[in-house]
C-alpha cells in the first residue's frame, strides 16, 4: 500500500465553505460587517467625511491643473500661472492631509471592527454545546478566528474605503467630463458595460477558487493542530515521513487553488489595462478628429481638460482590479465567519429555566443534591441510543460508582449530569427539578468535574487551581491542596504554587496535573462532584493519598465516580454496572460480589482472584 495514500486525518469537504447561500451577497455581507462599526461612530463619521472630501478633491485637483494649462498657460499669463500653481499646491496639500487622516481612521476603525467581530466569534464558539466540537475540527475553528477575520480586516481597512474614494472620484470626474464634452463622455460610458461583463466573468472563477483555497487552508490548520498535539505518537510510530508527505499534498492542494486565482488575476488585470488604454487611444483619435475638422470650433484646451479627467476616471478602474483579489478574499472570509455566527447551538437554556437552589460559598459545608434518572434514553446520533431506559436514584451525600466495559455508557451519564448534552425521553431530576429547566450556569457553579484527561491552561499552578474561582486567595488554594493531602508536593515544586505551567500542563507530570485538577474542582466546594477516570493518571502511592483525602472530601457531596480501579469504588453507596447502555446490576460492593454476576467477574479479573 502506498504510504502517501494513508491520510493523517480524515479530510472531508466543509459545507460551510463549499456551499454559497443566496443571502451571502456582497451588500448583505458589507451591511453585517459594518454592524460592528456602529459602536465606533466617533471613527466612522469623520472617516466618512474624509472619504467624501477626498473623492471630490482628487478630480477637482486634476480639473484645476487642466484649467491652469487651458487658461493662464495658453494665454501666456505669468501671474495667472503663479496663482494657479500656488492654488494647486494648496489643494494638493489639503488632499494629502485628508489622505493621511482617512488612512489613519480606516486602520483604527478596521482594528476596532475586527476586535469586536473576533470577540463575538470566540464567545459564540465557547457557548456551543459539546456536540458541535464532536463534529468540527479545531483547525477549522482556528481558521475562522484567524485567517478569515484577517481577510475581513483587509477588506474594511483597504478595499471598502479605497473603493469608496475611487467610486466617488469616478462619479465626480464623470460629471465634469459630461459638462465639458457630452459626445466624448458617451464614448467613455461604453466602458462601463464592458467592465461589468469582465467582472462577472472573472468573479465567479476567482470566488470559487477563493472558497476552495480557504477550505484547503482550514484542512492545513486542522492537520497542523492535530500533528503538533500528537507529535509523540507520530515520532513513536516513525510516521514523520508519511505525515510529512500527506501535509505536502495538502500544501500542494492549497497552492493549486492559489495558482488558479493568480492566473485569473494575471489575465483580468492586463485585460482591464488594455481596455483603458484602448479607450484612451480611441478618445485621442476622436478628439483629434473633432479639433482638426474644418470649422469644428473645438477648443484644444477643453479637449486637454477632458483627457486629464478621463485619466482620472480610468485610473480607479485599474485600481479596482488591483483590489479585486483582496475584495473576494474578504467576501469569502465574511461568508465563513457569519455562517459560523449563524450556526445556532444545538440547544440553549429556555426562557423558563430557574436557578438551582442550594448554592454555597467556599467556607460552608456542602449539602449534596438528590439525583434521579427516570426511564431515560439518550443518543448522540438519532436512532443510535447509548443509554437505554436508565433509572436510579442517588440521595444527597451518596457516592455512586459507574462500572462497565469501554463504551457501556458510563461517561454518557456524567455528560448528561453536567448538562453538556440534553437527554431524550425520560427524566433527569436534580433536587426534584428537571435538568432542562435548570439554569446551566447555576448548575455548573455547584458542580465539580475531574476528567481522565488532565488539561491545564498556560499560566501558574495557582492560576489553574483558581480557574473556577478567580477571586479565591492563594491561602484558600493552598488549603485545598493540604486537605487533599498533597500540599507538600505543591510546595516542593521549583517555585511552589507559583510554578509556571506550559500549554496543556507541560512542566508537570501527569500525576501532578491530575492533582491540580482535583484541587481546581474542590476549590469550588461543589454540591455535585463527578470523577471520570480521575485517578487513572495517578501512580499507586499518590492514589493512596488521594483516597484518604476523598474519604473526607466526598462527605456531604453527591458524587459520581467512573473508574476501572476497584479501589476507588469499593466504598460507594451504590454501584451501577452498565452493558451496552443498560444497567444490568446495581448494589453495594459486597452485594454485587454475592450475585456472582458481571461485577463479580470484573472484580475477579482485576484482582486475579
Amino acid at each position: 500500500m502506498n504510504p502517501r495514500a494513508v491520510p493523517l486525518t480524515f479530510v472531508r469537504h466543509d459545507p460551510e465553505t463549499t456551499q454559497h447561500r443566496p443571502e451571502d451577497n456582497v451588500f448583505t455581507l458589507l451591511r453585517r460587517v459594518f454592524q460592528y462599526a456602529k459602536p465606533h461612530r466617533k471613527l466612522l463619521i469623520p472617516l466618512s467625511i474624509h472619504v467624501c472630501l477626498r473623492a471630490v478633491l482628487l478630480p477637482v485637483g486634476t480639473w484645476a491643473m487642466a484649467a491652469v494649462i487651458n487658461g493662464p498657460i495658453a494665454h501666456r499669463d505669468a501671474a495667472g500661472v503663479i496663482y494657479g500653481a500656488v492654488g494647486f499646491a494648496l489643494l494638493a496639500a489639503l488632499t494629502n492631509f485628508l489622505f493621511h487622516y482617512r488612512y489613519k481612521l480606516a486602520l483604527l476603525l478596521g482594528e476596532a471592527v475586527i476586535h469586536d467581530l473576533r470577540a463575538a466569534v470566540f464567545q459564540h464558539v465557547l457557548r456551543m454545546p459539546m456536540a458541535y466540537f464532536d463534529k468540527t475540527k479545531t483547525g477549522r475553528i482556528i481558521g475562522r478566528v484567524t485567517s478569515d477575520i484577517d481577510s475581513i480586516r483587509t477588506g474594511v481597512q483597504d478595499v471598502v474605503f479605497i473603493s469608496a474614494v475611487q467610486i466617488g472620484q469616478m462619479l465626480v470626474a464623470s460629471a465634469l467630463m459630461l459638462y465639458y464634452d457630452r459626445v466624448l463622455f458617451l464614448l467613455v460610458a461604453l466602458l462601463a458595460p464592458i467592465v461589468w461583463i469582465l467582472n462577472r466573468t472573472f468573479t465567479k472563477r476567482v470566488t470559487e477558487a477563493q472558497r476552495k483555497a480557504s477550505e484547503s487552508y482550514s484542512r492545513i490548520a486542522a492537520t497542523l493542530s492535530e500533528s503538533v498535539s500528537g507529535v509523540r505518537v507520530t515520532q513513536g510510530f516513525v510516521r514523520e515521513d508519511v505525515n510529512s508527505a500527506y501535509f505536502r499534498d495538502l500544501a500542494a492542494d492549497q497552492a493549486g487553488y492559489n495558482m488558479v486565482m493568480a492566473r485569473t488575476s494575471a489575465l483580468f488585470l492586463p485585460l482591464l489595462e488594455c481596455l483603458t488604454q484602448g479607450f484612451t487611444a480611441l478618445l485621442l483619435l476622436v478628439g483629434s478628429w473633432r479639433i482638426l475638422s474644418p470649422g469644428s470650433g473645438e477648443n484644444i484646451g477643453d479637449i486637454v481638460q477632458f483627457f486629464f479627467l478621463s485619466a482620472l476616471l480610468f485610473e480607479p478602474v485599474k485600481s479596482v482590479g488591483n483590489q479585486y483579489a483582496a475584495a473576494l478574499a474578504a467576501m469569502v472570509g465574511a461568508e465563513r465567519v457569519f455562517r459560523l455566527l449563524d450556526t445556532p447551538p444545538a440547544w440553549l437554556d429556555g426562557p423558563d429555566v430557574q436557578p438551582l437552589a442550594g448554592e454555597t460559598n467556599s467556607k460552608v459545608a456542602p449539602v449534596g443534591m438528590r439525583v434521579e434518572f427516570e426511564k431515560l434514553w439518550f443518543a448522540y446520533e438519532p436512532g443510535q441510543h447509548v443509554l437505554k431506559n436508565i433509572s436510579f436514584c442517588a440521595e444527597p451525600g451518596q457516592t455512586v460508582a459507574l462500572v462497565g466495559h469501554t463504551g457501556s455508557g458510563k461517561t454518557s451519564i456524567t455528560n448528561l449530569l453536567a448538562k453538556l448534552y440534553l437527554h431524550g425521553s425520560g427524566k433527569l431530576l436534580l433536587d426534584g427539578m428537571e435538568i432542562n429547566k435548570i439554569q446551566s450556569d447555576s448548575l455548573h457553579r455547584q458542580m465539580g468535574v475531574v476528567q481522565q484527561s488532565s488539561f491545564l491552561f498556560e499560566g501558574t499552578v495557582l492560576e489553574n487551581i483558581r480557574f473556577a474561582r478567580p477571586e479565591a486567595t492563594e491561602e484558600e488554594a493552598m488549603e485545598v491542596t493540604r486537605r487533599l493531602g498533597f500540599g507538600d508536593l505543591i510546595e516542593a515544586l521549583p517555585q511552589g504554587i507559583h510554578t509556571p505551567v506550559g500549554e496543556g500542563g507541560t512542566g508537570l507530570s501527569s500525576g501532578q496535573r491530575q492533582l491540580v485538577n482535583f484541587a481546581r474542582a474542590l476549590l469550588l466546594n461543589p454540591r455535585l462532584l463527578i470523577l471520570d477516570e480521575a485517578t487513572s493518571a495517578i501512580d499507586a502511592p499518590t492514589e493512596a493519598r488521594i483516597q484518604r483525602a476523598l474519604n473526607t472530601l466526598l462527605q456531604g457531596r453527591t458524587s459520581f465516580v467512573v473508574a476501572h480501579r476497584l479501589s476507588t469504588i469499593r466504598g460507594a453507596d451504590l454501584i451501577l454496572v452498565l452493558e451496552n447502555g443498560e444497567i444490568v446490576e446495581r448494589g453495594t460492593h459486597s452485594e454485587l460480589l454475592l450475585l456472582q454476576g458481571v461485577y463479580a467477574k470484573l472484580h475477579s479479573h482485576f484482582t486475579g482472584a
